[in-house]
């Protein structure tokens, strides 16, 4: 695996950030305080950072015809992997912003993609490719 990243991100609620990392994504936690949250993200360390105020603005690009949030982030994941954790999002009833698919099929950039939300208005991207070589083709 390449270094992990980090990244902090603002979030209105350290309760509903540990609900929605550490409850539906299985998130361990790491350090803490009554400002902020670490989450092992995948082997990535995010960072939640209480931000009462919090207003999400969220601009939207469209790619392969889907409104995509901007900014956001998020995995790359092994193809089982996403379609396991596609399955469990939908069994726990989330609300996608672009539902669990395939994008740019028979092309080099095929992928696995969904989009959701976390309760801060942080947007989020899961994808996988069944090729894990063409991550970054052209």
């Amino acid at each position: 695996m390449p270094q992990p990243f980090h990244l902090a991100i603002p979030v209105h609620d350290l309760g509903a950030a540990r609900g929605f990392y550490g409850g539906l994504f299985g998130c361990a936690e790491g350090r803490s305080s009554d400002e902020w949250v670490d989450f092992d993200f995948f082997g990535h360390q995010v960072v939640a950072h209480l931000d009462p105020g919090r207003k999400a603005h969220v601009h939207h690009n469209e790619v392969d015809g889907q409104d995509v949030p901007v900014p956001h982030f998020g995995v790359v994941m092994e193809w089982g992997a996403w379609h396991a954790l596609a399955e469990r999002l939908r069994q726990a009833a989330t609300r996608f912003e672009i539902e669990p698919g395939i994008r740019f099929v028979g092309q080099v950039g095929e992928q696995a993609t969904m989009f959701l939300y976390d309760p801060s208005g942080n947007a989020l991207e899961f994808k996988a490719f069944k090729d894990p070589s063409r991550l970054f083709a052209k």
